[in-house]
């Protein structure tokens, strides 16, 4: 394993002083070393990768320099765009490095929605043409790469990735922040979710990508409600709400709530002008704040500074609330009426150190909603 500081400062050394990216589970370590590290303006947590990579093109074409975009391999899909039709060297010939957690990486033990991804990653880095190499565990060998790596930047002027395996980075502990004064947990405020005169009448529950899903399966367990009414969302993150829409404009009797998480909304906030625009009486999006990404290290959004409330009335919510106690959001729950509804609840970071994760398979969870709805 290597420390974090030998790989960015051999980086640095090299002229690469901007970062910027979505956080990964496998980058966590990388993430927090650059957080208390990096200077000011130059590490940047993008809303999702595409974004990264049209970020750091612009540094490059202010300063000449050669940045940095780091993600989850699943994030590929989010930049391959930008990457393609803007970086490529057949188009504007921007160099960039790109970190990319290998999640799903072959032969090892990960979650369903990681497998295919982590299977097909280096025949999609070969598809794009970006040349790649899987980032080794020891300072000589890495010390290398990284003169390779610049080496061929200066001679085709465009992109070259570096794909890390789990392990790779030692652990950098970070000085905590500190709690961002949320006064309920994201699990109490699921359910409430699922208690509330609402969750009794007719419904499925659209739950996004991460801790929320984990901790809808678990309560249904522990409150012995069965799962056939969810749809847990593990991959595919910031497209819960449009899940939700598809379903709702189908199905006018269900009552469609979306258990939405910050980072994920912001990920992909056009979402919340199509359903605006739609105007679907029946759906319920319900936005747990809690300002980090919490299921890859806990990394700040920026959804402490934007006003989701505001964004949500403009792109044509009829009914829209924030909430930040128990009681607050067992009143608004139970208040929930026939009209597209946003509600922000404020929530904690964190999560149970002991909390599992869903034992049925995607393909299960898929056809026990299917079987669900098909009367409605």
């Amino acid at each position: 394993m290597i420390e974090t500081s030998f790989f960015c400062n051999e980086l640095r050394e090299r002229g690469t002083d901007f970062f910027a990216g979505v956080p990964d589970s496998l980058l966590k370590h990388f993430c927090a070393y650059l957080a208390e590290n990096a200077s000011d303006g130059t590490y940047h947590i993008a809303v999702n990768e595409g974004a990264a990579v049209a970020l750091a093109s612009g540094y490059h074409l202010a300063t000449g320099k050669i940045p940095l975009v780091f993600m989850q391999n699943s994030g590929l899909g989010n930049a391959v765009n930008p990457l393609l039709s803007l970086a490529d060297g057949d188009v504007y010939r921007v160099p960039l490095i790109l970190v990319i957690g290998w999640r799903g990486e072959p032969g090892v033990h990960d979650e369903p929605q990681h497998i295919k991804q982590g299977r097909v990653t280096r025949e999609l880095l070969d598809a794009m043409e970006i040349p790649f190499v899987v980032l080794a565990k020891e300072e000589g060998a890495v010390q290398k790469q990284i003169a390779e790596c610049y080496c061929l930047l200066a001679r085709t002027g465009s992109v070259f990735a570096f794909l890390v395996q789990k392990d790779t980075f030692l652990p950098y502990c970070r000085e905590e922040t500190g709690e961002n004064g949320a006064l309920m947990s994201r699990e109490e405020a699921v359910l409430a979710v699922i208690t509330a005169p609402s969750a009794a009448k007719d419904h499925v529950i659209v739950s996004t990508t991460g801790m929320a899903s984990r901790e809808l399966y678990e309560l249904r367990e522990k409150h012995g409600m069965g799962h056939e009414r969810d749809f847990l969302t593990v991959g595919s993150m910031g497209h819960a709400s449009q899940i939700a829409l598809g379903i709702a404009l189908q199905k006018r009797r269900l009552k469609v709530i979306v258990l939405d998480g910050d980072g994920a909304v912001l990920m992909h906030m056009g979402a919340l002008a199509s359903l605006g625009a739609e105007k679907p009486e029946n759906v319920l999006h319900i936005v747990l704040n809690n300002r980090a990404h919490d299921s890859v290290g806990g990394q700040p959004t920026i959804a402490g500074l934007v006003d989701l409330c505001g964004i949500a009335r403009s792109c044509g919510y009829e009914r829209v609330l924030r909430v930040e106690t128990q009681a607050a959001l067992q009143q608004a729950l139970a208040g929930a009426d026939n009209r597209l509804t946003f509600i922000e609840v404020a929530v904690k970071k964190g999560a149970r150190d002991d909390l599992g994760r869903p034992r049925s398979t995607p393909l299960e969870n898929k056809t026990a909603l299917m079987r669900y709805m098909r009367p409605f």
